[in-house]
């Protein structure tokens, strides 16, 4: 045995290990073996495996993070593997998909505004419509965009004025004003009118809202809302309802559940209810006028959608017929026209009953 040893290099304690090997079970037996432990204190139990993939089944929306989470809560003595350990356990059951990888996109040029309280930022936009048996649902969502509380999510039937302005009409008298309403540039909530205004910014610039619009193109400036959309999608819309009252009943025992029951990774894993609160700013009862600083030429627009400056006659639009605008004088007859906090463009009076008004040069450049 030594000789033997010494010749193919390994230790007596191996050459015996092999012959006894040999001895037991002749030459299968000296086949490697598996290196994996007889024991696996850290094995996660059946038990535990089950009720992962039970409530996967029931919330088939929530990632790796709030199933464990909302588990923990409810069994707060049960040893929870970890996030990584939820995520092998869903791909293995076959519950999980992975994601293709998304294409990067460059930085916007102009952040958007951060909120930094309930009501600072509120989001506003249409799901888009989809066919509910013979009609078309037209889901209108408005978020928090601080607490991502869902505020509306309601069937207007169509994306104009009049259904969408009721519909936040009841918001507002329900949660109060926020701040800002950020949007996309389609309709409603924007046109191609003087300063991108429509029916519906123009009433919130009286109701002391500021809109506040995307980049054209650029779906991303309003990305947890939109993100918040592909949620709602999944969960009640796939597939949509046999009626437009049963999809209506679906959105409102989507609402109740993401306000109060989902925790949100955003949030420390708390709901939105529990960080929303309703704003200060009540819904008045009656409109007013923007309110202008002292040095500011204000004047009423007339019907047909125009001003008198220096005695010429000029269009700013018919969208702000019968409301005031602020006139900023410059120099040399240039003045910068605002409707509230809305620059609408610079003013040029060339001479001879010359005026024009530039909608694109920038505020405070000429």
């Amino acid at each position: 045995m030594t000789e033997l040893c010494r010749r193919y290099g390994v230790s007596r304690k191996t050459g015996y290990k092999w012959l006894g090997r040999f001895l037991s079970g002749g030459l299968p037996s000296l086949l490697d073996r598996s290196r994996a432990p007889h024991r696996r204190p850290n094995q996660v139990s059946r038990e535990v495996t089950e009720l992962i993939v039970t409530l996967r089944q029931q919330r088939p929306t929530w990632g790796p993070k709030k199933l464990r989470d909302r588990l923990t809560k409810a069994n707060p003595s049960v040893a929870w593997p970890s996030e990584t350990t939820f995520a092998r356990i869903l791909s293995r059951e076959g519950l999980s998909q992975d994601r293709k990888p998304a294409r990067r996109v460059p930085l916007a040029e102009h952040p958007p505004s951060a909120p930094r309280a309930p009501n600072d930022v509120w989001c506003a936009d249409f799901k888009g419509k989809f066919r509910v048996g013979r009609q078309y649902c037209h889901p209108l969502t408005v978020t928090d965009a601080f607490s991502r509380f869902v505020l509306c999510c309601r069937d207007t039937g169509a994306e104009r004025f009049e259904p969408t302005r009721a519909a936040f009409e009841q918001t507002f008298r329900e949660y109060g004003l926020p701040l800002r309403i950020k949007t996309d540039n389609g309709s409603p909530f924007a046109s191609l009118a003087v300063g991108g205004l429509s029916q519906l910014s123009l009433w919130w610039v009286k109701l002391g809202i500021l809109p506040e619009r995307s980049r054209p193109g650029h779906p991303e400036d309003n990305g947890r809302h939109e993100r918040m959309h592909r949620t709602l999608k999944a969960e009640t819309a796939r597939p949509p309802k046999s009626t437009l009252d049963a999809q209506q009943a679906a959105f409102d025992a989507w609402v109740l559940d993401f306000n109060y029951e989902r925790p949100h990774q955003a949030l420390e894993m708390l709901t939105p209810g529990t960080v929303f609160a309703n704003s200060p700013r009540q819904y008045p009862i009656e409109l007013a006028d923007p309110e202008y600083p002292e040095h500011f030429d204000v004047q009423r627009v007339r019907m047909n959608g125009s001003i008198r400056v220096h005695g010429v006659e000029v269009s700013v639009g018919r969208i702000l017929g019968n409301e005031t605008i602020g006139l900023e004088s410059l120099d040399d007859g240039f003045h910068q026209l605002w409707f509230g906090p809305i620059y609408l463009g610079l003013l040029a009076n060339h001479g001879k009953g010359n005026v024009t008004l530039d909608r694109n040069c920038p505020v405070n450049q000429r």
